[in-house]
């Protein structure tokens, strides 16, 4: 009798536990639905504060829980949604100005470009524009230096050095650990296996990472020129003699206007908006501003263009936020083609690319695609490798001068870690029934057989590569040998060799998308929708966040990267159609 209570004791528990749970989830729906719903009330003589202290993704993205859609999120912080705001604000009689705020910008050159564009056309506006840094970074002050007025901390410091981007080298990594990589590699300039083949860069790396590194100052200088009145020229010597690096010195190059503190910039905007001093400044936060905009640009029209966003590592499954999966953009695809209210699809792109499969997967829908309406590539900080790949199908592709983009080879990486295994006392044995029935083992070096299926493997995928981009863009295979190799590019160099149509943003490609649709009015579709399922959430919850911020305090932030793009690259096996190098640029 007692174990018979006991039992049902614990079946009660489990059951008001799990009731509970249901219950809390519940209650959290409902807050983060009134959260969502909360509408910002923008007061008259307001300030838009462009504070951009949180990643920027081109794609917010929109999450939906099929059994639970109380827990459904759809954020509207993404970088479209800000520059959406920043156009609307021209027009909004409460909004009069527009502050840019000690940013640390966390973006890439391509979409710092982009906003920086979207406040250009601000003040054709007659608005004004006014930045304070306690210190600026060199992407921050490209931001800024649209400004009216830009302040700098009497304290603080104004990077402006030009650009450099650094590589790690893991070969004598490799040899004093014993953990190593099996590689092969197609394309002199492909790369993104180097730094397990040699400790020190290759002249045709340094020679491509030079020619797109100054291409991407060029651009900068050019803009900060017209912005600031300063000659490309004396911002060359700016930079070289580093006479921007004090705020003293940053005045005297006319690189910012005033050195003052952060009240001393607030002071100014209420002077400017003729409110007293003592007065509060209305100020309304960007990400704040873009959910209440997104629910008013947003009008319903019988016609639509669907925006698919293919953002981070392309791997073979189903995706994820930052992750291009074949299973959701293929999915997008399917659904674009078939909504007759879908009259044009743009691809937004902003990919290093990955898996050689899932490439040609998502390029085989974007082939179905196209034969029932158009399909426009516009690409963003990135669209290399297989990011090109999966672009270069489309009726025309858009890239900003400062996209990264080509890339066009192929490497294979394996794991190989039978001096590790042999350092630790652990000696692998194989059984088989055929000659070649061990394809790959991770305790033993590739032999010459495997290896000679494995670079036939990366041949295949190679003349594939070359052949989709031939008859994508129109060009003979000898044309795209000659800018294939693994080469990579700018936007404003892919023009000139024929790797693009048209140098232009997301709005751009949108009008053109338009036109070739027939269609003068039409709202915007956004895609993908990525499924989650709660149970398994549950299960991993808490366990991957605690782990990364272990190893964030433990190691720092710059530390962190270099584990995570480590453990990123002994994870990819078989055929990768991957950018060359870290895209970091600092």
């Amino acid at each position: 009798m007692n174990f018979i209570k006991r039992v049902l004791s614990t079946v009660t528990g489990i059951f008001t536990f799990i009731f509970i749970c249901f219950l809390g989830l519940f209650i959290i729906g409902l807050v983060l639905g009134a959260a969502s719903n909360k509408v910002v009330r923008v007061k008259p003589n307001s300030i838009l504060e462009l504070k951009l202290d949180f990643p920027i993704m081109d794609y917010a993205g929109k999450i939906e829980f099929e059994e639970y859609p109380f827990l459904n999120e759809s954020k509207k912080n993404g970088l479209f949604n800000i520059i959406d705001a920043i156009s609307y604000a021209m027009n909004d009689d409460n909004i009069k100005g527009i502050s840019i705020d000690n940013n640390f910008i966390n973006a890439g050159v391509s979409q710092t470009k982009a906003l920086r564009g979207a406040l250009l056309k601000f003040k054709e506006s007659g608005k004004f524009i006014v930045a304070y840094g306690d210190m600026y970074s060199q992407k921050d002050y490209y931001l800024s230096s649209v400004a009216d007025t830009i302040y700098l901390n009497p304290a603080g410091a104004l990077e402006f050095k030009g650009l450099y981007s650094e590589r790690l080298y893991y070969k004598d990594f490799q040899e004093k650990t014993g953990l190593k990589m099996e590689v092969i590699r197609l394309g002199k300039y492909k790369s993104a296996v180097e730094p397990f083949l040699t400790s020190k860069m290759s002249a045709n790396n340094r020679e491509q990472i030079s020619v797109y590194l100054r291409s991407l100052w060029s651009t900068m200088k050019k803009d900060i020129s017209k912005s600031r009145n300063v000659s490309e020229n004396r911002l060359n010597t700016i930079a070289d003699s580093l006479l921007a690096r004090t705020p003293g010195l940053a005045k005297s190059s006319l690189l910012i206007d005033k050195v003052g503190y952060h009240d001393q910039f607030v002071n100014g905007m209420k002077q400017a908006l003729g409110i007293e001093i003592e007065d509060d400044l209305n100020t309304v936060k960007i990400a704040n501003y873009a959910e209440y905009v997104a629910g008013k640009i947003n009008r319903y029209s019988k016609n639509r263009i669907a925006v698919i966003y293919a953002e981070g590592d392309i791997i073979y499954g189903e995706g994820d936020l930052g992750k291009v999966g074949q299973g959701t953009i293929n999915k997008s695809l399917k659904k674009a083609r078939n909504d007759d209210k879908i009259k044009a699809v743009v691809l937004r792109i902003n990919s290093p690319g990955g898996s050689a499969l899932a490439s040609e997967l998502i390029w085989r829908e974007i082939e179905l695609t196209k034969k029932i309406k158009p399909v426009i590539v516009s690409m963003g900080d990135l669209a290399a490798s297989g990011g090109y790949y999966i672009a270069a199908n489309a009726n025309k592709i858009f890239a900003e001068p400062t996209t990264i983009t080509g890339s066009i080879g192929v490497f294979g990486l394996l794991p190989n870690g039978e001096q590790i295994a042999n350092n630790i006392g652990i000696n692998a044995e194989q059984v088989s029934t055929n000659k070649n029935a061990v394809s790959y083992s991770f305790f033993e070096p590739l032999n010459e057989t495997q290896r000679g299926f494995i670079k036939e493997g990366v041949l295949d995928v190679y003349d594939l590569f070359t052949k989709r981009v031939a008859n994508g863009r129109n060009l003979t295979r000898a044309q795209v040998e000659a800018v294939a190799q693994g080469r990579v590019w700018t936007g404003a160099d892919a023009l000139n060799i024929g790797l693009v149509d048209a140098l232009g943003g997301l709005d751009a490609a949108l009008k053109h998308a338009a036109t070739l649709a027939e269609v003068n009015e039409y709202t915007i579709s956004e895609f993908p929708v990525f499924e989650k399922n709660l149970e398994k959430m549950l299960q991993d919850f808490g366990l991957v966040q605690s782990k990364e911020s272990i190893l964030r305090a433990e190691f720092g932030e710059e530390n962190y990267k270099i584990i995570k793009e480590v453990k990123a690259m002994a994870n990819r096996k078989g055929i990768q159609l991957l950018f060359p190098f870290s895209t970091e640029i600092k």
